[in-house]
């Protein structure tokens, strides 16, 4: 109690006060340099003597010279100020080439396997300083209470219909098609709906049991559904289990498109003309007004944008 009280007594003024007087060496200097008056100083001081218990500030010939409490105060008391500027100014200005920010992105692998690459390699270019962690978007993560918990900034994915309660910036759309390996019977002869439906597919591992992703939401939608023998929660390595089987893969074209000089494998359009996918970064309200913030959903923006064929980029928001 008797620390509180003594606490509650102490303002950061005072703590200015204390430290201008102690490396000013002078209740005069001390007041030019605040632009307070010699009187309302003089006042301060008497208090803060009388908190410290010490008189901080004593006379030693033609100056003054502060007192062995008043000299083991001077760093704590530039300590506090320095903290209570940095308090309130990173929240008024963001500068990317001195902060120091952690940024922390959840993002599902089914986006171009180049844009987590790029994003981190832009991020570090332009804020070095800054500190970055990407989570995966996985059955065992709850990015909405992540997101409102403060555990990620950005989460970034394609939903069917994005949650409502999350600020939601486009990035892109993309068509629907299927990867298959070069041998697959379906490069030579074609397919129709029924041949694709009856095809042996490999889809991601669902968010949470029971979900469904955009293309089989749609399949749903229509009263059908198609052949899924197997799934997998790493998207990345899908492109490699399709180049040596007759499994198809039906995701993006920009995704698709990444492996075809690196695998046996070929993009075939789809017999079932899906909606765009549409990819987005979602953020919760507890980030909406951050500067730094708002500067990451700006560098996730442009990166997703650069990486856009000019014919794709119909959906940056």
């Amino acid at each position: 109690m008797k620390y509180m009280s003594m606490f509650d007594k102490i303002d950061l003024h005072l703590i200015r006060v204390l430290h201008t007087v102690l490396t000013e060496r002078s209740v005069s200097r001390a007041a030019l340099k605040l632009g307070m008056y010699q009187p309302a100083v003089s006042a301060a001081l008497k208090r803060l003597r009388e908190l410290a218990g010490d008189p901080l500030l004593v006379r030693s010939g033609s100056g003054m010279m502060p007192t062995a409490a008043g000299l083991r105060m001077v760093e704590p008391a530039a300590e506090i100020l320095l903290s209570a500027e940095v308090l309130f100014s990173d929240a008024r200005s963001f500068d990317p080439t001195t902060a120091r920010h952690t940024f922390s992105v959840a993002a599902s692998d089914y986006l171009d396997p180049q844009f987590l690459p790029q994003l981190v390699i832009q991020l570090k270019a332009q804020a070095p300083n800054c500190p970055i962690e990407i989570h995966p978007l996985s059955a065992d993560g709850d990015y909405r209470t992540h997101l409102a918990q403060g555990h990620v900034d950005v989460v970034i994915g394609n939903w069917p219909k994005p949650p409502g309660d999350l600020h939601l910036g486009r990035l892109f759309g993309d068509q629907i098609v299927s990867l298959v390996s070069i041998q697959h019977p379906a490069v030579r002869r074609g397919w129709d709906e029924a041949a694709w439906l009856a095809a042996e597919h490999i889809a991601p591992t669902p968010m949470h049991p029971g979900a469904r992703g955009a293309i089989d939401d749609f399949l749903s939608s229509r009263g059908i559904s198609r052949n899924i023998v197997a799934r997998c929660p790493h998207f990345g390595l899908i492109p490699a289990m399709v180049a040596g089987s007759l499994l198809v893969l039906t995701t993006g074209r920009h995704y698709a498109e990444r492996f075809v000089d690196q695998l046996p494998v070929k993009v075939l359009p789809c017999p079932i003309e899906f909606p765009r996918l549409l990819y987005y970064q979602l953020w919760h309200e507890r980030t909406h007004a951050s500067l730094a913030g708002r500067w990451l959903r700006e560098q996730i923006k442009s990166v997703a944008a650069s990486l856009r064929p000019a014919e794709a980029q119909d959906a940056v928001a």
